[in-house]
């Protein structure tokens, strides 16, 4: 039965190209050319490449890690084979919401003043918090990143947004990288940021308080750009069962994805961790 309903799709599929029955057999049997067959074999590292970033990278960090095994081949290419297959980058967030107008008040000046170019590590780091959705209630994240690499030097997670919050995260930083006094760490002024635990804890270490004029995320971009990436990676339209369950993939996306793999565009196309190790920093 199957063999009468193939020889009538033939048949009718001869007849719709108006050739001969002949020619179209003749068609089907012709091997795959060699542009195809490369396409084939491309395409199987293109898929391997895409899952293993978490289904996160597009064509042109695809294309980037094509070419870190050795494969000669150009980024518009690798665009086609993604779009054939459905292969996309994540993209799209929503933006955190952010407090408008009020009366200006600035605790500490922003020394920091958006220079996120910075020639060495451990001399200016960032520092901000943000919420992820569970169905046991919001938990909260806070981070540091070193302006130099990108890299999450500290962050922890918590049920409520205190001071420890934030006291934890960069004590986990200090504890990690051990600055010399006069680092300069930039926040924005909320109350986690503004209290007397925080303030004490930066003099304790030889910190140097920089602050975001009230209200301006872009003072503060680098770790604005950070949580945006982690929530469009990672955590998109995604509601935890459990607060141990995004604690355990937020930890998954930091240390073992975005520090040691993440490609980033400030880095030259390399990871924060890769970024220093090509700059001899890899103990910092």
């Amino acid at each position: 039965m199957q063999a009468h309903l193939d020889q009538f799709r033939v048949i009718s599929m001869s007849r719709v190209l108006g050739v001969q029955r002949s020619g179209f057999y003749a068609w089907l049997r012709r091997p795959h050319s060699d542009r195809h067959r490369e396409d084939q074999r491309l395409l199987g590292l293109v898929k391997q490449a895409w899952l293993e970033s978490g289904t996160v990278y597009g064509y042109r960090k695809i294309t980037d890690d094509l070419r870190d095994l050795g494969e000669r081949c150009g980024k518009h290419r690798v665009a086609r084979l993604m779009k054939g297959e459905g292969l996309r980058a994540q993209v799209g967030y929503g933006r955190r919401p952010r407090p408008r107008g009020g009366q200006v008040s600035t605790v500490a000046p922003n020394r920091l003043d958006r220079r996120f170019d910075v020639p060495a590590p451990n001399t200016h780091w960032v520092t901000d918090i943000t919420y992820i959705r569970t169905h046991e209630g919001w938990l909260y994240l806070a981070v540091v990143l070193d302006l130099y690499s990108r890299q999450v030097v500290g962050w922890a997670m918590q049920a409520r947004m205190q001071a420890d919050l934030v006291l934890q995260a960069l004590l986990s930083a200090v504890w990690r990288r051990k600055p010399a006094p006069g680092l300069m760490l930039h926040s924005d002024q909320g109350s986690q940021f503004t209290g007397a635990e925080w303030q004490a804890f930066l003099k304790a270490h030889g910190l140097v308080c920089s602050m975001s004029r009230r209200g301006n995320c872009h003072d503060n971009a680098v770790a604005e750009s950070f949580f945006q990436l982690l929530k469009r990676e990672r955590i998109k339209r995604k509601i935890y069962l459990t607060r141990t369950a995004a604690r355990s993939d937020v930890f998954d996306y930091i240390e073992m994805f975005y520090n040691p793999k993440r490609r980033h565009g400030s880095n030259g196309g390399v990871s924060p961790v890769e970024f220093e190790r090509q700059a001899g920093l890899s103990g910092s």
